[in-house]
């Protein structure tokens, strides 16, 4: 038997060992109470979590986050082994099998010309499964409609341009932006709702785009804003506090100038 895992095969059975002792008759009550629907949601503030530890280059954070995910993948794959919806072993022979059909280029003789081959051939891959389990196949794939909107809003701008369906470069978004500013405009000049929610959706979709273009992940790119608006907001607020004032009793234009102190 090839031992060159040895060591992540023997972390991987602990770690089992763990999980199956907290899920047995006598384990942990809250463990043997979960069920997907209740899993879900933490496997989603872990994802965040890891994401988070990546964005602030925090290796050991990176590693406990990873480690907490991982625990949360094969909880959920005992909960439906437990049900006899499939196996863990399952699941792991199946993403193997796929890695391994969507890298021709690697474990079949499929020559490329780099990445760009690579992401061609994939998308065409996809597109013939799609095909055989006789689902609609399209370019843009099957973005989970969980995903925040500005992220999927991203990845289909990105899946689009594989095709050739995008502007030739920032300028051809920025110019779609006026235009989009312009209709939101009379959207506004004509008070109707409707109307503009949808501009209003059409402008961001169009900023994400902008951003891509730009080689920026609109998703990233404003959560940097927005931690930015939080230090300095609280900078302000602090700076209120020290001058003895309630920010509250404050009229805006002493706002602002406290705003601006704070950006300088």
């Amino acid at each position: 038997m090839n031992n060159k895992y040895s060591k992540e095969i023997q972390g991987f059975s602990d770690l089992l060992d763990v999980l199956k002792r907290l899920r047995a008759p006598n384990g942990c009550p809250w463990d043997r109470q979960q069920t997907p629907e209740t899993i879900k949601k933490y496997m989603i503030e872990e994802a965040y979590e890891l994401y988070e530890a990546i964005s602030n280059n925090e290796p050991q954070e990176v590693k406990e986050e990873l480690g907490d995910l991982f625990f949360l993948l094969l909880f959920l794959a005992d909960l439906y082994e437990e049900k006899g919806e499939f196996s863990l072993n399952s699941a792991l022979k199946e993403i193997k099998d796929k890695m391994i059909r969507r890298h021709p280029h690697i474990f079949g003789d499929v020559q490329i010309n780099g990445a760009k081959d690579v992401v061609t051939n994939w998308q065409a891959i996809k597109g013939e499964e799609a095909k055989e389990k006789g689902k609609k196949k399209s370019v843009l794939g099957n973005l989970p409609l969980a995903l925040p909107a500005l992220q999927r809003a991203f990845r289909l701008g990105e899946r689009a341009g594989r095709v050739g369906f995008d502007w030739k470069d920032e300028k051809g978004v920025l110019k779609k932006l006026e235009e989009e500013i312009g209709e939101l405009k009379i959207a506004l000049a004509e008070e109707k709702k409707e109307k503009i929610e949808e501009e209003l959706g059409d402008l961001l979709f169009t900023v994400s785009n902008l951003s891509r273009k730009l080689g920026f992940n609109p998703e990233d790119t404003l959560k940097k804003a927005l931690n930015k608006f939080v230090k300095r907001f609280h900078k302000m607020e602090d700076a209120i506090s020290k001058d003895g004032k309630e920010m509250a009793e404050l009229d805006i234009e002493t706002l602002e100038s406290y705003w601006q102190k704070t950006k300088t």
